[in-house]
């Protein structure tokens, strides 16, 4: 069970604003929340898995921001059935609409990835972000496995339809790409599409799969 949060002795801030994007960063402008929500979008994670991914988090902010987006509809939480018998967090609907917001701010975010610091974590399926959009663009449609040094995930593209989830795709994928975490920053930053990377080498296809010879030919 992760800690409780601690009692507060007011309400939660808000705005106060007749305004939609007020309305929304009453939902989720608190630090941490949408880190939080870019982890859920990679599947249902229990509360141990979030804090091992969300690093610099401390467990009382944690608990509290998950009780705050259960309050606001954003997530859920159930038991697995056993023998897992562990509880795990998930978005709602309304949670998983935030991605489009995330890929915009990843998207405004990536000329800050200009060097890595010395103390920046990076785990694997924070790259899902840019790269969905940029298979998009290629026209990509399947489900594509992603493997870098730091790690794997998967993602799926179909009908307008995207998203990710950490690990290979349970159900198997069309296709894998391995690339590295330059050649990442490099897309998300619109310095390289997924075509290019094929090209140039720094993107590996494995597979003979409709998806893998588009993308071969993206």
């Amino acid at each position: 069970m992760p800690p409780q949060p601690r009692p507060q002795s007011r309400s939660r801030r808000s705005y106060d604003q007749y305004c939609a994007a007020a309305r929304g960063l009453d939902a989720v402008g608190d630090r941490w929340t949408l880190l939080i929500v870019r982890e859920l979008l990679a599947g249902p994670r229990r509360y141990t898995d979030l804090h091992a991914d969300l690093p610099g988090v401390s467990t009382d902010v944690l608990a509290s921001r998950l009780k705050d987006m259960e309050q606001q509809q954003l997530s859920t939480r159930r038991k697995l059935p056993p023998p897992a018998a562990a509880y795990v967090y998930e978005l709602t609907d309304r949670g998983r609409d935030l991605l489009p917001v995330l890929q915009a701010l990843a998207a405004w975010g990536a000329p800050a990835l200009a060097e890595r610091r010395p103390t920046d974590a990076l785990r694997a399926h924070w790259f899902a972000l840019p790269l969905l959009g940029a298979l998009a663009a290629a026209s990509i449609e399947g489900v594509v496995d992603v493997r870098l040094a730091e790690g794997q995930f998967h993602v799926r593209l179909a009908q307008g339809a995207r998203s990710y989830g950490d690990g290979p795709a349970p159900d198997g994928a069309d296709a894998g790409i391995a690339l590295d975490a330059d050649t990442c920053v490099a897309i998300g930053r619109g310095e390289l599409t997924v075509g290019q990377g094929v090209r140039e080498c720094r993107i590996e296809v494995s597979g003979d799969s409709v998806v893998a010879k588009a993308l071969r030919g993206a």
